[in-house]
């Protein structure tokens, strides 16, 4: 049974569950139906009657007995009439009365509908009358969406699909031989080696016989995994498909490295992942291990940023637009494939659920040493991310297109750079904080904004501390939020209040802290942290030991502060970033990453050899 103070709590905060309020003081609300088929056919959620909802806040307004009963007949006489909703989901522990004096609230628990149950819709039409999920608001789905469901509900895998009028002559045959020399490496004298290119591909679920029909040939998977680009794209089969990597480690270019179908390579999956796997691997670092006297190039990193790819190739829904797509930068990958997930978010993080949209293909994977068959491979990601102790990756899921991504950080949960920008900002009082505290500042600097969710692929504590911890640093200014209270997110408090300029002394105490983090207003227009030496800025040829010595006296700046006194340096000369590192105290690398390159980027900076971003002796000007 759930509590009023349940009720209560996910009012002020629900972050962790999607809750929709409705008063029904004037009947039972037509919108409910609209509701139910979102939450359905999104992560499920609560319906309560008997709350309004004004300003952002939840007030429960109640309804009497005759009501409940009412409405509950209501309730039940639609679900089980195919006339208002396509399915009923609900038992009788999804409908709980809960008593408030002399009222009463309807709470109503809708499930997430599995693939085969979706798209859960109104009338007996589900085009025009399909509707999903985004944050707090119902929207109707276009007929493509549907048509996706339609798909994903079939029990025949997608790429099973059999090719009419395609042949063997459809498929790049050095992609073949070379799938077989990996098949060898991985499982030895395997029998499947034995056979024709045709016999092999029908044991792979590339090419099958329909015995319905008697029809056979090429399927989905055949030639996705091995076929000519060109074919690929044939309106008559995969006409969305593209595949893309792309590298971003000099945010002054806009790539340093990029793979897609250009013409130049037989852009098939099989080929995609052999030329992007090893760009992907070299980016991992390996410490020296030995392993029976041999040498291991691997580590759980690796098979975690392997099973990762995979998982985007093997769940890719292809009729989808966008393609699978690979970015890596200095210090992430994003990896992101078009399509929903097939089950909900939940069993996605605890693993042992398997559904995967591409059967054949995982088959193809998984024989050559990629990819994992028993719903563990979101597990292994994480544990294999985590052994390095890094940021636990992130899952994001996007609609219009459909699109899930999934980020891993490669910086630990709170990076030296990241505590010395808190230090500058809280001063002493950082250290004060608890560890939860510091997390939840730690990630709202590192990714823009940290929520609930977040916080618990992070920490071990419970969603109802989180919240509180979450509204406590609110309340102390230390953070603030959108006010969007079921997808609440929280941000540091950059463009809003801002903490003194420089870090406390030893000597002061957290209380004066305290009082002076409201004070100052730190905007675009911060002063540098040569404002109180003119001089010194204006014969900086001369003086940059003068210089030197004023910034590492301030050297716990805030991010603006750091940003207007590398302005000021460069002013009229070119600076190293060994030479600016040195002046600011700081690690050359990330003040190039966290700083230079952005500013290049921008336009505040310029480089002394722009067509040549790794050159030796690059330097940086604001002139």
């Amino acid at each position: 049974m759930t509590s009023l103070q349940e009720i209560i709590n996910a009012a002020k905060i629900g972050e962790n569950t999607d809750w929709e309020f409705k008063s029904a003081r004037g009947g039972f609300p037509g919108s409910f139906w609209e509701t139910y088929s979102a939450m359905a056919n999104s992560e499920g959620g609560k319906i309560v009657l008997g709350v309004k909802e004004a300003s952002s806040r939840a007030i429960l307004d109640g309804l009497t007995e005759s009501d409940i009963t009412k409405y509950k007949k209501i309730l039940w006489d639609g679900l089980n009439d195919r006339g208002t909703v396509s399915i009923n989901l609900l038992d009788n522990n999804s409908v709980e009365t809960i008593a408030h004096e002399e009222k009463f609230l309807l709470l109503v628990t809708i499930p997430r509908a599995s693939r085969l149950q979706r798209p859960v819709f109104l009338s007996r039409n589900p085009f025009g009358n399909t509707y999903r999920r985004y944050e707090e608001g119902d929207y109707r789905c276009d007929d493509e969406e549907v048509r996706r469901m339609f798909a994903d509900a079939q029990s025949v895998p997608a790429d099973n699909r059999l090719l009419r009028n395609f042949s063997m002559a459809d498929l790049d045959q050095p992609s073949i031989t070379q799938y077989r020399q990996r098949l060898r490496a991985v499982k030895g004298d395997h029998p499947w080696l034995n056979l024709g290119d045709r016999e092999l591909l029908e044991q792979l679920g590339g090419w099958r016989k329909d015995r319905s029909t008697g029809e056979e040939g090429l399927t989905v998977a055949g030639l996705l995994m091995f076929g000519k680009d060109s074919v690929i794209r044939d309106p008559n089969a995969i006409p969305s498909y593209f595949v893309d990597y792309r590298e971003k480690l000099d945010p002054a270019i806009r790539w340093s490295d990029r793979l897609y179908p250009d013409g130049t390579w037989e852009a098939n999956l099989f080929q995609f992942y052999s030329r992007c796997w090893p760009k992907l691997s070299l980016a991992l670092p390996v410490p020296f291990a030995l392993e029976k006297g041999i040498r291991q190039d691997e580590t759980p990193a690796h098979e975690a940023l392997r099973e990762a790819f995979v998982n985007a190739i093997i769940h890719a829904d292809y009729t989808a637009p966008g393609g699978v797509v690979v970015e890596r930068y200095p210090d992430k990958f994003i990896i992101e494939n078009p399509g929903v997930l097939l089950v909900s978010l939940e069993q996605y993080r605890s693993g042992g659920v398997s559904e995967c949209r591409n059967k054949a293909l995982q088959k193809m994977f998984l024989m050559i040493g990629g990819g994992e068959q028993a719903g563990s491979g979101a597990y292994k990601v994480r544990t294999g991310w985590l052994s390095r102790n890094w940021r636990t990756p992130r899952i994001i899921l996007r609609p219009r297109p459909d699109r899930v991504s999934l980020v891993l950080p490669m910086i630990s949960l709170i990076p030296a750079e990241t505590r010395e920008r808190l230090h500058g900002i809280f001063g002493t009082m950082l250290e004060s904080m608890n560890p939860s505290e510091q997390q939840a500042l730690a990630t709202a600097d590192i990714e823009g904004q940290v929520s609930n969710v977040r916080l618990q692929e992070l920490t071990s504590d419970h969603p109802v501390e989180i919240s509180r911890m979450l509204q406590r640093l609110c309340e102390k200014g230390w953070l603030v939020s959108d006010n969007r209270r079921r997808w609440t997110t929280y941000k540091l408090p950059h463009e809003q209040k801002q903490l003194s300029l420089f870090s406390s002394s030893p000597g002061e105490s957290s209380q004066k802290a305290d009082s002076t983090h409201i004070k100052q207003d730190l905007s675009h227009n911060e002063p540098s942290l040569l404002h109180n030496e003119p001089d010194s800025a204006h014969n900086m040829n001369n003086d940059l030991d003068k210089l030197a010595a004023t910034i590492a006296r301030k050297q716990r700046a805030t991010p603006a502060s750091i940003r207007a006194t590398i302005l000021t340096l460069c002013q009229g000369r070119y600076l190293s970033a060994k030479e600016l590192a040195s002046l600011l105290k700081r690690n050359s690398a990330g003040l190039r990453s966290r700083y230079l390159a952005p500013m290049v980027s921008e336009g505040s900076l310029k480089l002394r050899f722009p067509d040549k971003p790794n050159h030796v002796d690059q330097a940086y000007t604001a002139s």
